[in-house]
């Protein structure tokens, strides 16, 4: 039988009967530099490392266009309004970004202001911002960061005044008494237009709020707001536990019946007690009257609180610009 031939025409010595033939185990393979066989039905790729066997090739994918991802987070108030369209825009060149407001108001520097935003942390107008460079006019839009009202107006003053004792509750005094207007002075003379929310007679010291936004102050100063007032009271004799039911329940005054809040003993001796009264009534005197209609006329009062406003350590005669925390707790509680 004939030996196979290769297409030379010389006989193929690897090859009997048209088989072909076994290798010896370990034997290398003949030809050093031959490429591995690529299996059924794929298609060759390369050629197989040395040394091992051939790698079957990864299928192509086909290629696709890479996704965009938000970075956006959602909103800490989900009771904020969310909207597609999101705070009205102004007109190019108008208003002042929201960074830079935000910073100004002493929130936050500009890029702590950036990641509030996109924190989803800030409202304009009740619409959650989720766009750096938006535009706001600050003398109009409602800024709020994790729900307190920012109150960014440049021109507005909030100021806690601790009044002394003896002195009156006015801008000028014509007989030339000591008068809340005295410890602002300078402020008025640089032009700011400031005036106090509310009155103490002379002989009450504390905390008086200065400010020269007027809706502010009115409706701080109305009753239907019921913005609460802590007083720290010394009365004469030592108060029975009864007479802050009393207190609470309501007494008869000359002009309609009133009551207290809260009522609280603090310290008594010596026929004397130290007493805290917190209440929203507004009229004159209306601590003082309270405590002669139930026999404890009172010797020394403070007002130590107005609302979220607390007097602390501030020394009598002297200011304190409020902090933003304050401020906006203050508009908070009367609906501004």
């Amino acid at each position: 039988m004939n030996k196979p031939a290769r297409r030379d025409g010389t006989p193929d010595r690897n090859r009997q009967g048209g088989k072909p033939a076994a290798r010896k185990a370990g034997a290398p393979k003949s030809g050093a530099a031959k490429k591995a066989a690529p299996r059924a039905g794929t298609p060759r790729t390369g050629a197989a490392p040395t040394g091992g066997k051939a790698k079957a090739p990864r299928p192509q994918r086909k290629q696709s266009q890479p996704t965009k991802l938000s970075n956006a987070k959602p909103a800490r108030h989900q009771n904020a309004e969310e909207s597609s369209t999101g705070p009205a825009k102004l007109p190019w060149g108008e208003g002042v970004r929201l960074q830079k407001v935000l910073a100004k108001a002493g929130v936050a520097s500009r890029r702590a202001a950036e990641e509030l935003i996109d924190e989803g942390r800030v409202e304009v107008d009740g619409k959650i911002v989720k766009e750096q460079g938006l535009r706001i006019d600050p003398n109009k839009a409602v800024v709020r960061v994790d729900g307190t009202r920012v109150v960014i107006q440049e021109e507005l003053v909030h100021l806690a005044l601790n009044k002394p004792r003896g002195w009156q509750s006015t801008m000028s005094d014509d007989l030339g008494r000591p008068c809340v207007g005295d410890i602002v002075a300078e402020r008025i003379a640089a032009g700011q237009r400031l005036f106090h929310v509310g009155r103490l007679d002379a002989d009450t010291e504390g905390l008086l709020l200065v400010t020269n936004d007027g809706d502010l102050a009115h409706r701080l100063m109305h009753p239907s707001y019921e913005v609460s007032k802590t007083y720290m009271a010394t009365v004469n004799g030592l108060v029975q536990r009864n007479v802050g039911k009393q207190l609470k329940a309501g007494v008869e005054l000359e002009d309609g019946p009133a009551k207290v809040d809260q009522f609280t003993i603090m310290d008594m001796g010596e026929g004397k007690t130290l007493v805290k009264v917190v209440l929203h009534e507004g009229r004159k005197h209306i601590v003082r009257r309270l405590l002669e209609a139930v026999d404890h006329p009172v010797i020394r009062l403070v007002r130590t609180d107005i609302g979220p406003v607390a007097l602390g350590e501030q020394r009598p005669g002297t200011l304190r610009v409020l902090g933003r925390d304050e401020i906006g707790k203050l508009y908070e509680g009367v609906g501004l």
